[in-house]
């Protein structure tokens, strides 16, 4: 896992983008190894011309930092599944996401391409020793392809804060700020809430000599 955060292959990225659809995106994928025995996933930048108002099509992105770092204006995601060693099934959806906030109505299927679309894009071949002439399924025909609504997105965050909260004042604010949302706890956080409530009860408490 360290090996993936060199400095040398990440690009800069929209927070909101990062921390939301992209973040519902790595989930599903992760979600995906439940599933299928083998899942292979690739993911890249894209740089794609935007259409003015003349219809004309142009090349534009920003840069950032001293050293001008170039920021995509797309990012794309490739994800290959197979259900067992024992099958030729395979399953594949192509994925290219604009690298900007998508609020929670929106779903991964409404990005999805083909491969051969994708790979004139980016100007890569992926998966170069797959046989493209076997039956390869869409993955958002075998599997759903949906996404964590707002609902489960933040009762799975709020449940990692939870975890890793280190006072009881934090861990109070956490859930008054999710009821303040309308939403109700459900039976994994309540059980995770109280599980941590007890510990720092235990750490705070006085200790008797």
């Amino acid at each position: 896992m360290a090996e993936t955060f060199y400095l040398s292959n990440i690009v800069p990225q929209n927070y909101e983008n990062n921390a939301g659809f992209w973040n519902r995106l790595e989930m599903y994928c992760r979600e995906l190894t439940e599933r299928f025995r083998d899942v292979w996933v690739i993911s890249g930048p894209l740089t794609l011309p935007q259409a003015g108002e003349d219809k004309k099509k142009t090349v534009s992105y920003q840069l950032i930092g001293k050293d001008d770092v170039a920021v995509p204006t797309h990012l794309y995601k490739v994800i290959l599944v197979r259900k067992d060693h024992s099958s030729d099934v395979l399953a594949l959806g192509a994925f290219v996401v604009p690298n900007a906030p998508i609020g929670f109505e929106h779903q991964l299927k409404e990005y999805q391409v083909s491969l051969t679309e994708l790979e004139r894009m980016a100007g890569l071949t992926f998966f170069p020793k797959l046989d493209k002439s076997q039956d390869v399924k869409n993955l958002c025909l075998l599997d759903s392809c949906e996404l964590m609504d707002f609902k489960q997105f933040t009762l799975y965050i709020t449940g990692r804060k939870v975890k890793g909260v280190k006072s009881l004042v934090k861990l109070e604010k956490i859930m008054a700020e999710l009821k303040e949302a309308g939403i109700t706890p459900d039976e994994y956080l309540t059980k995770v809430y109280f599980e941590k409530k007890q510990e720092l009860l235990q750490k705070e408490s006085p200790q008797v000599k």
